[in-house]
């Protein structure tokens, strides 16, 4: 085991290195936090998803883990090899609450090898005023990694060294330009009334008409207009020529998933989940919500007003180290304050405000909960007591992937015991933009008809 002072530095051979941030706990000891940022060439993250602390505890490349803290002490795991060859550095950094760094006796850095548990190297650090700290970091040289004890502090805290790095930290938002009005558009002669009822009457699946679908841009038009007819046709093969659902979207913000929502990916997916509530529900409406580390219901899409529902609430959480009473700058009526949406995977939440909402708001239609995730599940024991609890509930979970993997307890639900009716579906798309609307809609609505059947039988649906 090498002794480092600050500055020092020292080859790394182990694969997978295990830093551990100690200190001597004791009355009057404030709270200490280790955290790691993936840093590029450019000193700088790539997304806020480079970000790996106690509220996002697991890189999505599965690199870098947050283990948790036990008296004294809290861990970090960094796999060097599944590290991007993009990422040039990891910080390994420590916060502090309710004090200061000089408040906090002890405070040292251990390196050991993951592997074997032989300890490699100890950092003895010396603080003040600091509420954030970088300890060490670990960097590429030479083909190989080393070590380098930093011992570098903050006054400002966590947030401050955040930013430092490119981290988005309660950040002012800019007030979003009103969006463009559609223009009104010529009644699709496929959708018209005319058609529509003497399709019906020809014993054909029906294509319900939304409220308002006439105000949508033409383009969208057509393509709501092609994956009604789509999802008709899905239901049809089940023989399910009329139904009638209560559709529910709920959309994963957590940090891993920005580069989904900035690439367009969830507002694409959103657009085409608008489609199943114009041809499920009567209204043509869908109750929605965001979460992360918090779930948090967003305003009704109204299929009529899409265009105006995606630029407002199809927004990834924020990192909110501090909270604030006063909402930023910029937000429009409705729109949440995605810093208190967070940026950790907490499913278990948004599924309990989901079921509560079903509850209080009954009707006599079945609900089904289109549930998008891109991975990084961990609370699989507090999911599943969930998700047993609702099988005695008229609801379907249907939980489709985003692309990533690590969905615990969600795609092994098929396989669990104990449940009178299977009330969960699962599917991984991994490029979903990929996967045509006939495609999309079969596996999106394959297992809900025969949900149907079998909670009927059993009393669960009138």
């Amino acid at each position: 085991m090498t002794t480092l002072s600050k500055g020092a530095n020292m080859a790394v051979r182990a694969s997978t290195i295990r830093a551990v941030l100690g200190w001597s706990p004791g009355s009057g000891v404030p709270d200490v936090d280790a955290s790691a940022l993936l840093l590029t060439s450019g000193g700088r993250v790539r997304s806020d998803g480079d970000f790996v602390f106690y509220n996002q505890p697991q890189h999505a490349s599965g690199a870098v883990r947050h283990l948790g803290k036990r008296a004294g002490a809290d861990s970090l795991d960094v796999d060097l090899g599944m590290l991007g060859t993009d990422v040039e550095r990891v910080a390994l950094c420590a916060s502090v609450e309710g004090g200061t760094f000089g408040q906090v006796p002890g405070l040292h850095l251990r390196l050991f090898d993951a592997a074997s548990g032989a300890e490699l190297a100890r950092f003895d650090m010396e603080a003040g005023s600091e509420t954030a700290y970088v300890s060490g970091e670990l960097y590429r040289r030479d083909g190989g990694w080393k070590f380098r004890a930093v011992g570098q502090g903050y006054a400002d805290g966590l947030a401050g060294l955040a930013t430092d790095f490119g981290i988005s930290v309660d950040a002012e938002q800019p007030a979003a330009a009103p969006p463009p009005v559609p223009a009104r558009v010529p009644q699709h002669p496929a959708t018209a009334p005319s058609a529509v009822q003497s399709a019906a009457g020809r014993g054909e699946p029906s294509i319900r008409l939304t409220k308002g679908e006439e105000n949508l841009p033409v383009d969208m038009r057509k393509r709501l207009s092609l994956r009604k007819q789509q999802i008709a046709v899905s239901l049809t093969k089940h023989g399910l020529t009329k139904l009638t659902a209560r559709v529910i979207l709920v959309l994963d913000a957590s940090g891993s998933m920005s580069g989904l929502y900035t690439r367009g990916t969830v507002a694409g997916v959103t657009e085409r989940m608008a489609a199943v509530a114009a041809q499920l529900d009567d209204d043509g409406e869908m109750q929605a919500w965001t979460f992360a580390s918090n779930p948090a219901r967003l305003p009704d899409l109204v299929v009529g007003e899409l265009p105006e529902w995606l630029a407002l609430h199809v927004r990834v959480g924020q990192v909110s180290l501090f909270g604030r009473k006063k909402p930023p700058k910029g937000l429009r009526p409705g729109q949440v304050d995605m810093r208190a949406v967070g940026i950790q995977n907490e499913e278990q939440k948004v599924i309990a405000e989901v079921r509560a909402y079903v509850r209080d708001n009954p009707v006599p239609d079945p609900t089904l909960v289109l549930f998008f995730s891109d991975g990084g599940v961990y609370r699989n024991d507090e999911i599943e007591r969930e998700l047993r609890a609702a099988v005695e509930e008229p609801v379907f979970w249907q939980f489709i992937g985003l692309g990533r993997s690590q969905y615990g307890v969600l795609e092994r639900f098929d396989t669990l015991p104990g449940r009178r009716v299977d009330n969960v579906g699962f599917f991984a798309a991994d490029d979903i933009e990929k996967v045509p609307d006939a495609e999309l809609y079969d596996r999106l609505l394959s297992e809900f008809p025969s949900w149907l059947t079998a909670a009927r039988q059993l009393g669960i649906l009138s």
